[in-house]
């Protein structure tokens, strides 16, 4: 059996969440609680269901023509050790990982130095679009980005700021 995640819900095909054809995930819990979120039903940590990364899993794995997975919200990050479960299994399968996450590649690779399932879910991400959702710099037609100020960093870019913040390396 896997590991616990609390889910809003999945999306099995998605071509607006990242590059190709996507299965999404919608995790529940964000403490962003930005102002016109395109997700507000996935704030509340208690909200949602209960599911099974393993379930998610085979899920995923039905589907072979999925470029990738992505880790939507709610905030991912505040679930990092579930989401590196299904993250492996996905990386393992030689497909792709996005992340989006309201906080910035800077905070979470600080975080990264105390906490190694923050660490290792920047590692296993291949696109992490960071920042939190600000409705006056709200950009509809920039790809995977809900607002001006949000980055859609590559996995060279995200390796660059964690080893820029973190004493100890990236590894």
């Amino acid at each position: 059996m896997g590991h616990s995640i609390r889910l809003s819900g999945i999306v099995e095909e998605s071509i607006v969440d990242g590059p190709g054809l996507r299965f999404v995930v919608f995790m529940q819990g964000c403490p962003h609680r930005c102002r016109g979120c395109h997700n507000p039903g996935t704030h509340d940590p208690a909200g949602g269901y209960s599911a099974d990364t393993d379930a998610i899993i085979a899920q995923f794995g039905a589907n072979p023509l999925l470029s990738g997975m992505t880790l939507s919200g709610g905030e991912p990050f505040l679930q990092a050790r579930a989401a590196c479960v299904a993250a492996e299994h996905v990386k393992r399968a030689g497909k792709s990982l996005v992340t989006y996450t309201g906080y910035l590649c800077e905070d979470l690779a600080r975080s990264a130095e105390r906490d190694n399932d923050i660490r290792r879910l920047l590692y296993l991400t291949d696109i992490l679009v960071d920042g939190p959702y600000i409705q006056e710099l709200r950009s509809p037609d920039s790809a995977f980005k809900g607002s001006d100020n949000q980055r859609v960093l590559t996995r060279k870019a995200i390796h660059d700021i964690v080893k820029a913040t973190l004493s100890a390396g990236f590894r």
